[in-house]
């Protein structure tokens, strides 16, 4: 796959708003330095380390080299720890933010930098959690650069992650100013369908389909928010038809592909869902929903796949990793293993972020240990954002229907 500098806007909205590779990895001591962690076969998530990377790719490997022998220039560090982000990003294995926080550590408490500087420190910064830390960088970097689009759409990315629309709704403001009326309806749209208004949502992506400018839209993105919007609206089959016919034109899309995953699984497709998973390749996210796949199936293959989740996640508590994560959330509540572990991390994890799917799972854990006062922050939550999909409304009624009978108060 093709790296290129120019290239995070492709990504990185459609990444952070799902937030479902949220592989995110704090290591304890020394950051890693010149090579990422390798892990054991059973474990590695990507067949190639940065060295096979940059064999067959010429963008990269300049920048690689470039930073390599010049490690100590902001420049250099700069594109180097913006590619090896990218690189995250497109593989779905964030475990490269420890490479892009290496490049950026001479630096890690600068706060007179170039704007570029900050900005990427600011996304390296949210990839560890460290969103007030990442928003403070990205807003330094746009008090430089305030033309920068890129800098407003991330930023607008980060203020719904942390719900705050108001914000949210101001960087659309800036956005329209800076790129232009078709990128704002595109972040307004989402705002929309996170924000109780799917069906505006839909109105304003279908009406961009038809505009003449919609071959300047990024395929990826815009595919990936308007089946998303589908989704949000319960138009399942309709959502899972756009990332079909995505997924089909740019298989190498891990988001795309786990977003048609995650969406099969939940409407009992699980011969499809298996199919796609590419188990062979599979991210942690990924690998996962190939897991309640063939448990659906019932297929021989559970077990083993099992075992290498847990292999996984018995390697990442070795290194001693600090994190929040999706598959893991997934693997404790909806796979069964240990609602109350479950619920415990969907608790730590909601205060850093709050995220529609870690919603679902918040709810379901404390349905599962019967503990549904413990999940009142994600009904509070709802009727703040005004956020509606039909499988949270779903388990938010099963919470209060367990709080009457358990006769617990909110």
């Amino acid at each position: 796959m093709a790296i290129q500098t120019g290239k995070l806007k492709q990504s990185m909205l459609a990444t952070r708003l799902l937030s479902a590779f949220s592989l995110v990895i704090v290591i304890s001591g020394q950051v890693l330095a010149q090579e990422r962690f390798r892990p054991t076969n059973n474990t590695v998530v990507l067949k190639t380390s940065i060295a096979g990377q940059t064999k067959s790719n010429d963008d990269f490997k300049a920048i690689d080299n470039a930073w390599r022998k010049q490690a100590q220039d902001i420049q250099a560090a700069t594109a180097y720890a913006r590619a090896v982000f990218i690189l995250g990003l497109d593989e779905g294995d964030l475990r490269w933010y420890g490479s892009a926080k290496a490049a950026l550590l001479p630096w890690w408490q600068e706060s007179k930098l170039p704007a570029e500087t900050l900005f990427i420190r600011g996304l390296v910064k949210q990839g560890f959690h460290e969103f007030p830390e990442g928003l403070r960088d990205i807003d330094l970097a746009i008090a430089q650069n305030p033309r920068k689009a890129e800098y407003w759409s991330w930023r607008f990315a980060l203020n719904l992650l942390l719900s705050d629309f108001k914000s949210a709704e101001k960087d659309c403001e800036q956005i329209e100013v800076f790129a232009g009326r078709l990128e704002a309806l595109q972040h307004r749209a989402v705002l929309h369908y996170r924000s109780g208004r799917a069906d505006l949502a839909l109105q304003i992506l279908k009406q961009l389909q038809q505009s003449p400018e919609f071959s300047k839209i990024d395929s990826e993105w815009f595919q990936f928010q308007l089946g998303e919007a589908y989704r949000v609206a319960g138009q399942y089959p309709m959502a899972m038809s756009v990332w079909r016919q995505q997924l089909t034109a740019m298989p190498q899309s891990h988001l795309i592909r786990l977003s048609l995953a995650e969406l099969l699984n939940k409407q009992s497709l699980f011969s499809e869902a298996l199919k796609i998973t590419d188990i062979e390749n599979a991210s942690d996210a990924l690998l996962m929903q190939a897991l309640l796949a063939a448990r659906g199936l019932k297929d021989r293959k559970e077990q083993k796949l099992a075992k290498l989740i847990e292999s996984r996640l018995a390697t990442q508590s070795l290194r001693n990793e600090s994190l929040i994560e999706r598959p893991k959330l997934i693997y404790l509540i909806e796979y069964d293993i240990d609602a109350k572990a479950g619920l415990q991390l969907s608790i730590d994890n909601w205060k850093v972020q709050q995220e529609p799917r870690d919603a679902v799972l918040f709810v379901k854990a404390a349905l599962k240990a019967a503990q549904p006062q413990a999940a009142e922050p994600v009904a509070s939550w709802v009727q703040q954002t005004n956020y509606a999909d039909p499988e949270l409304a779903a388990q938010l009624k099963l919470l209060n229907e367990q709080r009457k009978r358990l006769g617990t108060t909110k």
